[in-house]
This record gives C-alpha cells, structure tokens and sequence, in this order.
C-alpha cells in the first residue's frame, strides 16, 4: 500500500495539473471507486463543473476542497496510483478532464481505493478519526508519551493505527523502529520518554529520505509516480523485505515475524526486546 512519502509525492504531481482547474468531463466506472457515495453517478454529478482549490494531504489521504465548498477525497488502497495524460491502461475506474487541457485517471487493480465527493460538514469517517500528520505535524514527544500510556499493544500495531499517527504503514514503520533501536514488539506504554523522541525522530528521517528518493517501488511495482516513474527508495531500506540478509549496522541476520497479520522485519541485536 502506498504510504506517506508516495501519497505526498502523487500530490505534488498532481497539484500543478488540477489546482484551480475546472473539470469538464468525469467518468467513474467501479462501484467500489465509489462507493462512499451512492454509486458512480453521484461522484460524477458532484464534481462535474467544479473547481478544484488547493490539493492536500492528511495521512493517506488525498483531498481539495471544490469552489462550492464540496471536498473531494481520494485513497489509493493498496494497489490505486493516477496518472496524468499519457495512454489508456487497464482497470482505469476514474477519468477526470479538465479545462487545462490535462486529464487524470485513477488506476486501481484491487479497487481497495475510491473517490468520493462529500459536504465539508459530514466527512469521511476515516478522515475523522486520523491522528496528527507523521511527517507535517507530528505530535510532541510528550503528546506521544501520554497517547502510548498503558497501550499493551505492539508499538508496530500502533504505528499502524492511523489514529495515533497518521501516514505510516508495513514499510515504514519497520524503518522508523530500526532507527529508533525500538523492538516491534514492545507494548506501547513501555516506552520510555527517552524512546519515544527517538521514534519520533527516526520517523521524521526516515519520511523525509524517502521523499527525497522518490518513494518506495517494489518489484510488483504498485506503486509508480503519475508520470510511470518508479520510486528509487528500495534500495535505501535498512529492514523492510530484508529477511535473513546482514543487518547494515551490526550484521546481524534480519529477521521476520507478523504483528496483527503483518510482516514486520527487525535487527533482533540493534532492536532487542529489553533496550
């Protein structure tokens, strides 16, 4: 699934194209792309004509406000990505054209992902309960500290509930607890005030290196940039997809387990239990 740093990198592509651009054309052609809405047609009557303002992003998501105070939304799922112009593509469930001359299209295998077009007063129930943003604003070190107070869960099963922070998944919250020299397992409300800056912290570099590369492509290519660029950030994972390869710090084999149905990747010598 895309994470943070693709979401961010698929906005700013996207922006230049569609902000403040008018859409004179929109066709949905899958249910499930649209439905958070009564069905395709209603995603189609409520942008069609409408100007986009500004694209942003919270977490995962995707979204602008319309000049008649509508929000569009969009999540990628696991396998969703849009493209800009170009040519015709298998599962293309969303066109959107507008009076730029630019069109988008939302490419979505598994239609895990959508579009949806809702009243600023009723948002999606996913957007209402998303925590501060990962990498635009994160909460304080010792906001952090009191959300994790008494959780007995897996520090990696709440690095991926989006309520406590928003944007991370599989990749890279593996990378964060890596740096932060943090075992996936540990319960929550173990950390100490100590640990939890330095997850924080690692968080944040971990974000920024790989938006700086491009984002995160694996071999299934999932994921790819609106212009059919792939993300130069695999190479750069110390953990993720590792298994049983050297650790780059200390050497030591990287091993693999399942949090919550996860594959979760970590140095059990940089990230043991008890440090």
């Amino acid at each position: 699934m895309p994470e943070l740093p693709e979401v961010e990198l698929i906005r700013r592509h996207l922006a230049p194209v569609v902000d403040g651009a008018t859409v004179i054309d929109v066709a949905v052609s899958h249910e499930r792309t649209a439905r958070y809405n009564s069905g395709p047609e209603e995603v189609e009557q409520r942008l069609n004509a409408r100007t986009f303002t500004s694209l942003a992003r919270t977490g995962k998501f995707l979204h602008s406000e319309l000049d008649d105070g509508q929000v569009v939304v969009a999540h990628l799922g696991m396998s969703g990505r849009f493209v800009v112009d170009g040519d015709d593509e298998p599962h293309t469930h969303f066109r959107c054209r507008f009076d730029n001359g630019h069109e988008i299209r939302f490419i979505d295998p598994r239609t895990f992902g959508f579009v949806a077009v809702c009243d600023q007063d009723a948002p999606l129930p996913g957007m209402l309960r998303l925590g501060a943003d990962a990498w635009t604003t994160p909460p304080e070190p010792s906001r952090l500290a009191a959300m994790l107070q008494k959780r007995t869960a897996a520090i990696k099963a709440l690095l991926l509930d989006q309520a406590l922070i928003s944007g991370l998944g599989n990749i890279y919250a593996d990378e964060a607890l890596h740096r932060a020299r943090i075992h996936p397992l540990r319960p929550g409300g173990d950390l100490t005030d100590g640990e939890t800056k330095r997850l924080l912290d690692a968080i944040s570099v971990v974000l920024e290196s790989a938006i700086d590369n491009g984002g995160t492509s694996l071999d299934d290519l999932a994921y790819l940039l609106p212009d059919g660029r792939a993300g130069e950030n695999l190479g750069r994972l110390r953990v993720y997809g590792r298994t049983d390869q050297p650790c780059l710090t200390c050497g030591t084999p990287i091993e693999q387990v399942r949090v919550r149905a996860r594959s979760t990747h970590f140095c059990p010598n940089c990230q043991a239990a008890g440090k």
